[in-house]
């Protein structure tokens, strides 16, 4: 549980955080800082500005961060929410500068929050307890689905923030995590959309249905899609056990009552001499209304499509602009809002 009263300490700039890599440079900036000290129950009463946040939080006696980017359109009514997890090894200012997500929520007038796992170092080479992975989190059991519970609480006494509409996304490691919140706490979110991770933790049994947009390539090199030991984590000799994309999704389908015969929607080609494609597959009807969608890809690597193209290549492989998966995911979250 979060302590009743919380120590936080806010970082504003409207500057861009910077590219990082796996190993994370120290950078030199120029930053305003504002320390507060807000009640479990209490309400901001000042509304954090447009631009981008980074708050640091206690829980569970553990030093935890996250970043949010607060849209430039005028505040007022309460506003959607996208959790968006990096992946293993990664952090969030190097995940948002990689995803791109800030431009899409500007125009569509959502919050998305960047989360930080932990590590042995405290701003990088950071990890997700997503169950059966991976590194750190994993080892020392730490309870990523308890301070995300806390995050959000944290976030709402800071901005009003429309709790049916929570989202989930993340890549690899941070895919897995957003799987693991969606079977140990539906009651937060109201749909997920992992890209480049699966799982094979199993569906919880008597919950509501979960809208459920998985992306994800065959020829990803790291989280192989027909499942088996990726490649060490770069500068490490730690593997991960990779279940079968499409079999892990199943369990889903049936698990939201879905039909297990996919409709087919048009391939788009994109990348380099069109020679990548995205077919969408989808999963319904369903219970509750809901739909299981999978974007499968071929010719790209362990990426976010639409990211930053050519970010880190020589681990990830081939980037894309096939389909741009912060688009279509929010295509798909504007449908769905939390089950009561």
């Amino acid at each position: 549980m979060q302590t009743e009263r919380a120590r936080v300490r806010i970082r504003k700039t409207n500057l861009p955080p910077p590219l990082l890599v796996v190993a994370v440079l120290t950078r030199l900036c120029v930053f305003c800082w504002l320390t507060i000290v807000l009640p479990q129950d209490a309400v901001a009463t000042e509304l954090l500005a447009p631009g981008n946040h980074s708050i640091e939080m206690q829980y569970e006696g553990r030093a935890r961060s996250y970043l949010v980017h607060v849209p430039n359109a005028a505040a007022g009514s309460a506003r959607p929410v996208v959790l968006n997890f990096h992946g293993g090894g990664g952090n969030a200012a190097a995940h948002q500068q990689y995803v791109q997500m800030d431009a899409l929520a500007d125009h569509e007038n959502f919050l998305v929050v960047y989360p930080n796992g932990t590590g042995v170092l405290s701003a990088k080479l950071l990890t997700w307890n997503a169950g059966p992975c991976c590194g750190y989190a994993k080892d020392r059991n730490v309870d990523d689905v308890g301070f995300t519970r806390a995050l959000v609480q944290d976030l709402a006494r800071r901005m009003p923030i429309d709790r049916d509409r929570v989202y989930a996304t993340g890549l690899s490691n941070g895919a897995m995590m957003v799987y693991r919140i969606a079977r140990d706490a539906p009651d937060l979110v109201a749909a997920i959309a992992p890209v480049a991770g699966a799982s094979s933790l199993e569906p919880s049994a008597n919950r509501d249905a979960m809208p459920i947009m998985q992306i994800h390539s065959v020829d990803d090199p790291r989280a192989l899609y027909a499942g088996g030991f990726g490649p060490p984590f770069p500068l490490t000799n730690r593997r991960v056990q990779h279940p079968a994309v499409e079999p892990s999704l199943m369990r889903w389908v049936d698990a939201n009552g879905c039909t297990r015969e996919p409709r087919i929607g048009a391939i788009a080609y994109g990348g380099p001499n069109k020679a990548h494609s995205a077919t969408p597959m989808t999963f319904a009807p369903c219970r509750d209304g809901v739909e299981v969608v999978l974007w499968r890809l071929t010719g790209s690597g362990h990426v976010w499509p639409g990211g930053k193209a050519g970010y880190l290549t020589h681990w990830l492989g081939e980037s894309t602009d096939v389909i741009d998966a912060n688009v279509e995911m929010w295509r798909f979250f504007q449908r769905f809002t939390r089950a009561h």
